[in-house]
């Protein structure tokens, strides 16, 4: 399963929901893999512990290979690297791609993120992929790649908005590249279930048929903490609430049964 984490906004928790998932899946014994296109490399940090531009052998090198004359292609398995955790890998970002990305898009490349993924698929029984906060040609190409796309929404105005640029530039991707794309759901993130305002947009979002998740992931230090230390919740707080309702998220997105709260 190919699964994206995708919104053009930024700060709605893309790479803590697409690192997180990854590692509760790991931790149950599931082989996976996480793929970072953005080149800020924020899951690289969060996984490996170490700056996306220390790397070598990243996503970038990788692409590159099918813009780049050379004698010898080295296969995809070649630039993954195993995190810290068991079953958890990272095929991590570099500063490069800002540079590559237009090598790629000239020469039609659209598909080679594709290729490269379903060959990791042999592999690999789960990958994520973490994106930039826009839809540029890599966003465009996860898409294009994957399976399932989850879409983060952190509950306020402008996000709502946002939302449904996001669902139509989906819509146009799935008839024109990918039909078998298919949206799981927004998951409500850094949700505030005291406040009054995310369970109104929550609400209204969701009758107005918007695929709105049940399960809505708290706003918490925790997350902060989990950062600072590169160590996934499922490692660093397995107890805490908010690890219990990515565990539900990851669950339900797996189809099994979850017990949800209300929204009041």
């Amino acid at each position: 399963m190919i699964r994206v984490v995708f919104n053009q906004k930024g700060g709605v928790g893309k790479s803590s929901i697409a690192c997180n998932l990854a590692a509760i899946g790991a931790a149950e014994g599931r082989r996976t893999l996480v793929v970072d296109l953005d080149p800020q490399g924020n899951s690289t940090h969060y996984l490996l512990g170490r700056a996306a531009a220390e790397l070598k052998d990243t996503v970038a090198d990788l692409l590159e290979q099918t813009v780049a004359f050379t004698m010898f292609t080295r296969r995809a398995d070649e630039f993954v690297h195993a995190s810290p955790y068991e079953n958890l890998f990272v095929l991590p970002a570099s500063p490069e791609l800002e540079f590559l990305e237009r090598k790629l898009e000239a020469k039609h490349k659209i598909y080679k993120l594709r290729e490269a993924l379903r060959k990791l698929g042999e592999n690999f029984d789960d990958i994520y992929i973490d994106t930039a906060p826009s839809f540029n040609f890599y966003a465009r190409s996860a898409l294009i790649a994957a399976d399932r796309c989850l879409i983060p929404f952190d509950c306020d105005d402008f996000s709502r908005h946002a939302l449904y640029n996001i669902l139509s530039e989906i819509r146009d991707l799935q008839e024109d590249h990918n039909e078998n794309l298919v949206v799981e759901g927004v998951v409500a993130n850094q949700f505030q279930a005291r406040a009054s305002l995310p369970r109104q947009l929550v609400r209204e979002l969701t009758e107005e048929g918007l695929p709105m998740l049940p399960v809505r992931l708290s706003s918490s230090v925790k997350m902060k903490e989990s950062h600072q230390v590169n160590k996934p919740l499922i490692h660093y707080a397995p107890r805490h609430a908010l690890t219990r309702q990515y565990v539900d998220l990851y669950r339900l997105l797996r189809g099994e049964s979850v017990e949800l709260e209300p929204l009041l």
